[in-house]
């Protein structure tokens, strides 16, 4: 869809976009915080952030309780949801074009005016520890939250998560939206149709009732390699495998774009090197590589879904390929197909306005930075051969890495296949 894209910076410090989508039908909202797990003033209530996401839509100013809020905001067919990682805390909503306004107004009151009490915080920490117990049976949760630990990050597993539930008072949830829920410390981003509306928007944002307070910073931990660890579940039946590259810095746009390319050719497709190769050899069913950038870091990721008998073929694989492309032996006329493909798929990226608003909210929110739309067809086609062969050997000369894994654990170990990619770097694990 087409649209154009201005950032706005209030005066109560508050920053955030317009994105104005001419022929939209819907209006999409989300107010970002820096106030999830990372934020919380101890370890010993690491679960205050998550449980306060979820009376977010509770009692407020107006309304007595949740399930009168929720009547009053869906009426017209609206959607609303919340949402904490280990940064941030997102209020999302969508609505119909014709209740915009009515819709921000209810978000204001969620946002502005909550009133946390007793028996919602009860009702909410039963709904986290339901949340968090069906999380145990997540084999992916598992891996890749250990993963993050593993590598450094301070941060709980879903199991140490639970262990702080029963810790949290109602004074924490108060000092905690205190502290955080500030105008300076807010992002938003809303799309839709802006025509006649931008003015009035600015002005009802800047009148929100949201102290001044700060823009936090990103928690910077130190990274490192770890040993290969195994996730211990008697009951699966194959493994599931995460191996994690870490670079300490953040990559460029251009880099960041060359390795969605290389990662195409690698994993993208069932003539793909890696996963090509797997499934045509009938090892694995499913697995992908991703690259991802992060305030302060940047990650090289490999995972999927194999049987134990297959697993060292698979990884024979990967060392084989990733040695190849190491050496620059990647056919141009398969960085030319991953050119093809990600024009594709850029044209079909912004076919809603909540797509639209997803893909600079990912970009804005953690940086402050506006990357147009616009603008990626030119960052595709500009991709060179040398870019991606570059990026990828300073992922495997930082040399921080890790391997995990969930399985029984009684045929195959996470060491004995880190052994077969060990030989990629410098110094042993």
């Amino acid at each position: 869809m087409k649209h154009t894209v201005e950032e706005i910076r209030l005066s109560n410090g508050a920053r955030g976009l317009l994105i104005d989508v001419p022929d939209a039908t819907v209006m999409n909202f989300e107010f970002q915080f820096r106030a999830g797990n990372r934020f919380t003033r101890s370890k010993d209530i690491y679960e205050t952030a998550h449980i306060m996401e979820h009376m977010a839509f509770g009692a407020n100013a107006k309304y007595k309780d949740e399930h009168e809020f929720e009547a009053e905001f869906t009426k017209n067919g609206a959607y609303h949801n919340a949402f904490t990682s280990d940064v941030s805390m997102v209020y999302a909503a969508e609505c119909a074009d014709f209740e915009w306004e009515r819709i921000l107004q209810l978000q204001e009151l969620s946002i502005c005016s909550p009133r946390f009490n007793e028996t919602e915080l009860k009702a909410e920490k039963g709904n986290v520890k339901s949340e968090l117990t069906g999380y145990l049976d997540s084999h992916l949760h598992l891996l890749w939250i250990k993963m993050q630990q593993l590598l450094g990050e301070d941060i709980l597993t879903m199991s140490e998560r639970l262990k702080t539930i029963p810790n949290i008072t109602l004074d924490d949830i108060e000092e905690h939206y205190k502290r955080t829920h500030t105008s300076n410390n807010m992002r938003f981003a809303i799309a839709g149709r802006m025509h006649g509306r931008k003015s009035a928007i600015k002005r009802y944002l800047e009148g929100w009732n949201l102290p001044k307070g700060e823009r936090f910073s990103v928690p910077v931990d130190k990274l490192h390699s770890a040993k290969p660890t195994l996730i211990k579940r008697k009951e699966s039946s194959n493994i599931k495998f995460g191996w994690s590259m870490i670079l300490p810095k953040v990559l460029s746009d251009e880099e960041y774009v060359a390795m969605s390319h290389l990662n195409h050719i690698l994993t993208g497709t069932m003539h793909s090197y890696i996963f090509g190769t797997a499934r045509k050899r009938g090892l694995a069913y499913g697995m992908f590589s991703t690259t991802a950038k992060y305030p302060y870091f940047s990650s090289w990721d490999f995972g999927g879904e194999v049987n134990h008998e297959t697993a060292a073929q698979v990884f024979d694989i990967m060392y084989d390929q990733l040695k190849k492309v190491l050496s620059g032996d990647v056919k141009k006329s398969d960085l030319e197909m991953a050119k093809s493909y990600m024009l594709g798929r850029y044209q079909m990226n912004a076919q809603t306005v909540g797509m639209i608003l997803s893909y600079y909210t990912g970009y804005y929110f953690p940086t402050d930075k506006v990357y147009k739309y616009d603008d990626i067809p030119e960052r595709i086609k500009k991709v060179k051969f040398s870019d991606m062969i570059e990026v990828a050997r300073q992922f495997i000369d930082a040399d921080t890495w890790s391997l995990a894994m969930v399985g029984s654990g009684e045929h195959t170990k996470p060491a004995d296949l880190a052994k077969i990619i060990q030989p990629l770097y410098k110094k042993e694990l």
